[in-house]
Order: C-alpha cells, then structure tokens, then sequence
C-alpha cells in the first residue's frame, strides 16, 4: 500500500480462502472502467471484508448502499472497525414513522400527513454531507434514503460554518461569519439564537441545542471548543470539530423566496383555468383554498405544511429535473479530492432485494401523487419532490459492484449487457438495471435454478469457500403439527450449549404470538419486526449476542446480512409457502444464518415440498460437498466466527450528547442538537427486552452501557480504597447539581441514589 493512502485498512487477519482472487477480480475489472460488477458471495465467505479491501486498493471514496436501517447499521458497525482512521458515516431515512398524504378517490377519502422524526438519525445524515464536503476519505453506508432530495453541495457549504481545533481562524471574522446565518450578537446572557464575544472566547446557542458551545481562540487559531452547562458555563463536553447550522435552520435567499411564491401562484392560476375547462369546479375551489392558504403561511412565517411538494420553485429547478441527493455529494468530493466526479464507488449490498427497491420508489410517489394532483390536492409541481427514478440513479453512479449470496435476474443481465455477453434466455424477460418489468416478470422461471443461470455468465467474482472452513449448516424438514413444542427442545440444547436461535415466520402478529409464548414458558425470546425503532433493532440484535436474549423471532429482518456467530439454529415455519417470502433466494438467505456457527444447523416445518424448497435444499447439500472437499484438501478444520462482542447503547450515547461522526484527525464532532432531556435512561426503558428483564436481577437500564464514570461508580460499590470512592462522590455530586440545575431532576435524582449507595458501601 502506497504512503498516500488515505483509507488505511485495520484488521488482525487477512484475506483467506478464495477471498483474494474475488478482490484480485473485483479490482481489475474496476480499474478496467466496467460499469458493473457483480460478487457472489455466500453467507459467512467475508463479503464485508472483501468489500473493506476492495475500497482500501481503490482508494476512493464509497457508499454502500443496504435494503434496511438493521443490516445498513451492523455494515457502519463493521467498517467502522475496519477502517478506524476514516470517515465512516451512517445515512438513513429519519423517520421512525411516516404516513405519507395520500387521496383514495374510490373512498373519497383523504389521509394527511403523519410523521415521527428520529433526531439521533438526522445528526448521522448531517454528519454524512459535513464530511463529504470537507474531507477525501468518506465511507458513507446508507439505505434508499439516499435518492431522495437534498439541497445542494455548494448550499450546504454556503449556509453552515464549520469550526475545528486547531484551524487558523480570527474570532471577529468567525463573529461575521454566524452574523450572516442570522445569529444575534449581545453583550449579555445570551439565549438560543444568540452569539458573544468576550475577549478571546466566543459563546454559541444554536437554537437546536439544550447547551451552549464556547470556542477559545489562541495566537495560533482555535484552542479549543466545548460544550457547557447552560447555567453555570462548566464544561460538559470536548469536541475536535463543530457544524453550526444557521438560526433558521433551513435558509434561502429573500429574492429566491420571493420569485417562488410568484411562480407557486403563476402556476395555481395556469392550474384552475385548466380546471374550469374541463368543468371540474369542485376541484379547481379545493386547489385554490389549500394553496392560497399555503401562500399567505409562506408569506407570513416562511413556512407550511407540505412545503416540501414546492420545493421544485424554491429550487429554481424545471418541470421533470431530478432534486439533487446523496450521491451529488458524492461527486462533489470525488471531483474535489480525487480528480474528477466519477471517481466514487458504490456497492450495492444484497442487491437481489436492494436494486428493485431503489427501482420502485418513484413508481410509487408517483401513483400516490397523481390522486392528490388530479383531484386538487396539490398543484402538479408536487411530482418534482421525489426520488430519482431507476434510470436517473443508474446514469448518476459510474462504476457499482453488486454484492449477493443469491444476485437477481437483474444485475446477471446488466453484467451481461456491459460486458458484451450473450444474454441467456432465461432473462430475457427482465430489464437490467432495475427498471420496470413486465407483468409476468416476477413468475418463477420453471425449473430453471439459479445455479443453472449463472454458469450461462462469465465475469462473476465469486466467493464459496468460508476463511473459517465452516460448511453451509446441515438441513431437516419436519411436519407442522405441534412445530413450536416440538421447537422448544431444540432451543434448550442451544441454550445449554451457550448457542442463540433465530425463527421465522410470515406475519408480524404471529411474530409477537411466538416470542410471548416462548417467553411465558421461561425462554429469554424477543421479536424483530419493520415496526421497531432503526437503533432499538440494532440494540435487540446486541443482546442476542451477548446472551440477554436466546431467540429472535422475525419475518424478514432475519435474512439478508443478519451477522450473529452465536447462531446455531434457524427455524423456519410455513417453508413450504410459495411466494416472496419462501421463495429460493429468501430461503438460501434465511438458511444462511446458521452458517456462521460450526453447529449450525436448519429445521424447516412444512407438509411438503415446495419447488424453491427443492432448489434451496440441492443448492446448500452441493455447497456443503464442496466446502467440505477443500477442508479436507487442506487440511482445515471448520471453526465458528470469532466476532468481538457488542457493547449494549454505545452508539447511542454519542447520539443523545449530539456526536455523530469523526473530526479530521479522528477525535469527536458535534454535528446538531441532543435530544431534549430524555437523557440514556429515557431511552434504555424502551429497550424492555426478554422475559420480563434480561435476567433475574439486571433491570433492562443495567444492561445498557452507562458512560465511564457511571460504570466507575458501580464498580466502586464493591470494595475499594476509600479515595477513590470520595472522588467519585464529589464527581457524581457535581453533575448532580448540573442536572439538576437543567431542570433534569429524574437524572439528579438517580445521581443522588447512586451517591446514597457508594456512601453506604463505604461505611
């Protein structure tokens, strides 16, 4: 590796197996100028790390794009500890929760908009664009979020102030700089909003933050930044870098404001004359009421409800041009550090499911708003908020490496068609890339299996044999009757041999049916579903690991990347079901998880046997004869995946104090507002995971990591030397009285009983 390299690769193992040759292939074919690549890589072959290397020979940067919140964060997770030194970033939708507004002419019936933020995601999103705009070693691991509308690069550049210790920066200029983002300046207590001045320290309220920043400026330049307590000004909290965001946190220039509430009324009038002329009055009365109503918000406030759906005339962008994303911020870094706009990777991670899910998503913005525009609810400028569509996406992204264990019809004819190839027969019904299929595109292609089709195409980088010798798990059909009693005893086997098992089922109701049942006859069992909060599903998978949990009942979320070695059985009900969710790639992806552990195996209860149950089973029984060949070839002995454990809440601290991110030279950045005074505890009760507790005597809190001087003071409640204990009191004391000076008293107050313990054990 050349002394330039920027993304420097950490890891105490290396390639094995027949990793090297996929990454050998990988690389070639990118330096090449191939478009698209695809790696066929089976469950526990290394795929995240042979992706890891990929990016460390290319040197440039990547986003890696997953189907869901739960596999996009195990893979920020992983690349977090493989690449330490680097910017690896996390950008997801940040709605826990979004209901759309939507019109059912049928019905008549019209369904407003309800949402619920998670703010702790939106300060990953935040950090994601602050580094790519400032720093050349960007991994950023992000969902189908990522083709919905941003402002921007040079906007975002424009309109917030970043701040770093250690930066050449006079503190009158930097005054000058949150002036013009509409901070206030004052001579005396400041508020949110406000900025002052004193001397050499500067005193910062953003308006989305319970605690004021001070910078300490130096000869040198900035000294130091911190964040302080709002009452008394003691420091809380050490920051390498700050991103202050305007006063308003979304900004336009008055003239840009202005032209657009022209052009929203322009094309209200153009709206109604068209609506009178095909004698739909109804329509053209309820178009105008809403969107005069919305002008006189905009004229008044500067804002809406449904501002977004104007955003094309607040843009200045025309009639059908795409809004600007994720991957223009991608550009924008690659031109700027690397030479030139295309020089970006994306990987697509599990791209069977990924590619057809970035596919859909204007298909259906589109249906949803044309109810809403045909019967007058929005004015046909709302169809250009939306996310790009498939061809948009995949005339943006140069170069893109599919990634699967079981790759789809799509990417084996895209490789086909850029490579040159004679596209096999089998799949001539789709179209590449992820576009719109035809009607009988989705049927099953007759006994055609997916083995059969890939040795029809060349140019594969594939990846079977596991660097842990371990072989695809071992496989049983068993009969319906009776299947969760007749479950219950190969649990107690896993659990008296340390082990963790994972079911699945078809419905979200018989999902939770099945962890309560299990949990009623004594089993540590939790379900996983789309319903659950994107950091709670991270945090059940962590307690799976570490033995809070024994069983993970799921529908979905339990297939597609779903790492846990400590997994020896999967269970899965109705296998015989034909349909999206029991078909062969679902079922190789569901089996898959038992291939991490040595004894890894997989039960399927069903009356009978499906054809993708026939396919699934054939393909896994060859694997297992071939991996096996090479152990014995070599003389390798399978052993499960030695995975470092989890520590419960770690993320989430970082994300209530407001810290998502790294700064340049790796120490901490805060990037935007805590989440009010929900503090850990607030957010660790929802965590209620297990049979009642996690165990007998933990409270579901115990077992969410506390921060160090809180771990300090439990570990003191057992016998230690008197001084220790006196200056963990007086520690304990003082944030006790910043709490409680914050109006935090459930956090004072648990400060006090631990204060109450400590003085007990010492007596």
């Amino acid at each position: 590796m050349a002394d330039s390299a920027i993304f420097t690769l950490k890891s105490d193992y290396d390639s094995a197996g027949d990793q090297q040759q996929a990454i050998d292939k990988l690389v070639e074919q990118i330096e090449n100028g191939q478009e698209r690549c695809v790696l066929l890589g089976v469950t526990g072959s290394g795929k995240t790390f042979a992706m890891a290397k990929v990016i460390e020979r290319l040197q440039i940067p990547t986003l890696i794009l997953s189907h869901n919140k739960t596999l996009a964060r195990q893979l920020w997770q992983e690349m977090s500890e493989l690449f330490p030194e680097n910017a690896v970033e996390y950008f997801v939708s940040y709605y826990d929760y979004y209901q759309p507004e939507a019109y059912i002419p049928g019905r008549d019936l019209y369904i407003d908009k309800e949402l619920q933020m998670n703010e702790r995601i939106e300060q990953e999103r935040f950090s994601t664009v602050a580094s790519l705009v400032s720093r050349p070693d960007v991994i950023a691991v992000g969902t189908v979020s990522v083709i919905y509308g941003l402002n921007p690069p040079e906007v975002f550049q424009q309109n917030h102030l970043r701040l770093a210790v250690g930066e050449r920066a006079d503190p009158q200029e930097v005054v000058k700089q949150l002036v013009g983002l509409q901070y206030r300046r004052t001579a005396a207590e400041i508020t949110r909003g406000d900025i002052r001045l004193r001397g050499e320290v500067l005193d910062i309220w953003m308006p989305s933050r319970d605690d004021p920043l001070r910078i300490r400026f130096g000869w040198e330049g900035i000294e130091r930044i911190q964040a302080c307590e709002a009452v008394s000004w003691e420091p809380l909290d050490d920051f390498e870098e700050a991103w202050i965001h305007p006063r308003e946190f979304y900004m336009t220039s008055e003239e840009r404001f202005n032209q657009a509430l022209e052009d929203i009324e322009h094309e209200l009038d153009e709206r109604i004359d068209w609506f009178h002329s095909e004698a739909m009055d109804l329509e053209s009365h309820r178009l105008e009421q809403r969107t005069r109503f919305d002008l006189e918000m905009l004229s008044e406030i500067g804002s809406c409800k449904g501002v977004e759906n104007y955003s094309m005339h607040f843009d200045g962008r025309q009639r059908g041009e795409r809004s600007y994303c994720l991957l223009d911020f991608f550009a924008m870094c690659a031109e700027k550090y690397h030479g030139g706009a295309d020089r970006y990777l994306v990987v697509m991670d599990e791209s069977h499911v990924t590619l057809p899910q970035v596919s859909g998503m204007h298909g259906g913005d589109f249906s949803r708003k044309k109810n809403l525009v045909d019967h007058g609810f929005r004015l046909p400028s709302a169809y250009d908020n939306r996310p790009l569509r498939i061809d948009e996406f995949q005339n943006l992204v140069n170069q893109m490496v599919y990634v699967s264990a079981t790759p789809g019809e799509r990417e084996l004819r895209h490789l086909a068609e850029v490579t040159g190839q004679k596209i096999p027969q089998e799949l001539l019904h789709v179209q590449s890339g992820g576009g719109a299929l035809p009607s009988d595109a989705d049927k099953p292609l007759g006994r055609t299996s997916m083995e059969n089709l890939m040795q029809q195409i060349e140019g594969i980088a594939t990846m079977e044999i596991r660097p842990t010798g371990l072989l695809d798990p071992s496989i049983e059909v068993r009969q319906t009757a009776g299947q969760v009693q007749n479950l219950e005893e190969e649990i107690r086997m896993r659990i008296e041999a340390d082990e963790r098992v994972l079911v699945t089922v078809l419905t979200i109701k018989f999902a939770e049916e099945v962890a309560e049942y299990l949990q009623r006859q004594g089993f540590k069992a939790h379900y996983l579903h789309s319903e659950i909060d994107t950091l709670e599903r991270t945090e059940i998978i962590k307690a799976l690991r570490l033995g809070h949990i024994d069983i993970i009942v799921g529908i979905n979320l339990l297939r597609e990347g779903l790492d846990i070695p400590e997994v020896s059985l999967v269970s899965i009900f109705d296998a015989d079901k034909e349909g999206f969710l029991r078909n062969e790639r679902s079922l190789l992806q569901t089996i898959g998880r038992a291939s991490r552990n040595e004894r890894g195996s997989v039960i399927l209860y069903s009356d009978s046997v499906s054809p993708a149950m026939e396919a699934a089973i054939g393909q896994t029984v060859s694997r297992r004869r071939r991996q096996s060949e090479y152990n014995e070839e070599h003389g390798i002995t399978p052993r499960t995946i030695q995975k470092a454990l989890p520590v419960m809440g770690e993320e989430v601290e970082d994300l209530i104090s407001g810290v998502a991110g790294r700064g340049k030279g790796g120490g901490r950045r805060m990037v935007a507002k805590a989440p009010g005074k929900k503090g850990l505890e607030g957010l660790a009760q929802k965590f209620g995971l297990g049979a009642g507790v996690w165990n007998s005597s933990d409270s579901v809190l115990e077992n969410v990591s506390q921060p160090e001087w809180v771990a300090a003071a439990e570990e003191v409640l057992s016998p230690v030397n008197e001084d220790e204990s006196v200056k963990l009191r007086k520690k304990l004391e003082k944030e006790m009285r910043q709490a409680a000076a914050r109006l935090d008293f459930e956090r004072a107050a648990r400060l006090r009983d631990r204060i109450f313990q400590l003085e007990s054990a010492s007596n």
